[in-house]
């Protein structure tokens, strides 16, 4: 009984005890009042935020003048075509001339039989001269008194007839017969000799090779590019490349193509190269101030313009959109490049406009690169 009631003692005890610490509140504060002086803290006295400042690679490559490639496929073709055709019908008295032979200008082609209009012409001589004796006779008479003016004005006129006569006896003579209207190569003689022929039948193709015509056509981008005299270079189907000038662009553009016709003239005296071969022709443009990089330095600015980042004299990028001059092997070549511009190649593509960079000049490898592919470039 008595161990009863201690323990009945040590409880309310205990209760009293419990009930004196909730009393006072300071439960309430163990965890939040600590969060809140932590929190305090923080405000008080902040922690700086740490700026990420990149490392990039950059070069200042040098500026060279470059000319524009503007290569476009195209087709040779002869500086000169004519289709030589007869005037009259008649039975080939002579062809002088075989395929594949060069002919001088004014070389005879081809003579059709014409011995009445031989005759024609033999006969208007023979009329000619005696007229002409008519008129000189009339004009003695008339200096001596002995006869009118009139007589001799008569005599005079008659002259005059049969001279005319004379020159259309020629005229008619001379269309039976065909002669080369320039130098060049007989390429087609469909016609034999002794064969009889009808007016206006072809008689002889001749082409002219030198100079020979590398043929294309170039977009109205690349049309302000160009300029007549400027230097190309015509590779061959068999893999040969030759030297020319351009000497003709069209003013009218193709209107199912938009494009505009250019030849290029290309020396042929030995008449070695034949017309009609697939041809792929580089033209040079003016050449232009620019600088030649790695493709992998192009990027994309924040508006999608293709160009490359730098960095300026405060060590922020910058972007520079780009003229692409050329695509060659050895890397692109630029242009709207600034002479001083530190140009990005290693870490373009981690940082955007505006950002600071910590740039270090690139790795000997890289700029050996560089240096060659300049050198290669001029």
């Amino acid at each position: 009984m008595a161990k009863l009631r201690f323990h009945k003692v040590a409880a309310i005890a205990v209760l009293i005890g419990v009930a004196a610490w909730v009393a006072t509140g300071e439960f309430s504060s163990v965890g939040s009042a600590q969060n809140e002086a932590a929190d305090s803290a923080k405000t008080e006295a902040p922690e700086e935020v740490k700026v990420l400042v990149r490392t990039v690679a950059v070069v200042t490559p040098p500026h060279i003048m470059h000319a524009r490639a503007i290569r476009i496929s195209g087709q040779t073709e002869a500086e000169k075509r004519v289709t030589l055709a007869t005037r009259v019908m008649g039975i080939i008295e002579s062809l002088p001339i075989k395929q594949g032979e060069r002919v001088e200008r004014g070389e005879l082609v081809m003579q059709l039989e014409a011995e009445d209009k031989e005759a024609a012409v033999r006969m208007s001589e023979s009329v000619v001269e005696q007229r002409q004796a008519e008129a000189d006779a009339a004009e003695r008479l008339v200096g001596g008194g002995n006869a009118p003016r009139l007589q001799a004005d008569q005599a005079r006129a008659a002259l005059a007839t049969a001279k005319a006569q004379l020159e259309g006896a020629k005229a008619e003579l001379a269309q039976y017969s065909i002669y080369a209207p320039f130098n060049g190569v007989v390429d087609r003689v469909p016609v034999q000799r002794g064969s009889a022929i009808l007016a206006g039948a072809e008689v002889a193709t001749l082409i002219n090779l030198d100079p020979l015509l590398a043929v294309g056509e170039v977009s109205e981008r690349d049309l302000a590019h160009l300029r007549l005299g400027g230097p190309a270079d015509i590779r061959l189907v068999d893999g040969k490349v030759v030297q020319g000038t351009l000497r003709y662009i069209s003013r009218d553009a193709s209107s199912a193509t938009r494009t505009f016709r250019i030849e290029v003239a290309i020396p042929n005296e030995d008449k070695a190269l034949p017309a009609g071969m697939t041809a792929e022709i580089t033209l040079h443009a003016e050449p232009a101030e620019a600088v030649v990089l790695p493709r992998s330095v192009v990027t994309l600015g924040v508006n999608g313009d293709l160009g490359i980042r730098a960095v300026d004299k405060d060590n922020k990028v910058a972007f520079f959109p780009i003229d692409l001059v050329d695509d060659t092997p050895r890397g692109l070549v630029l242009g709207g490049i600034p002479s001083d511009a530190r140009v990005i190649v290693a870490g373009q593509d981690l940082v955007s406009e505006g950002d600071e960079v910590k740039p270090v000049e690139a790795d000997a490898a890289t700029i050996q690169k560089l240096i060659g592919s300049t050198a290669n470039g001029t």
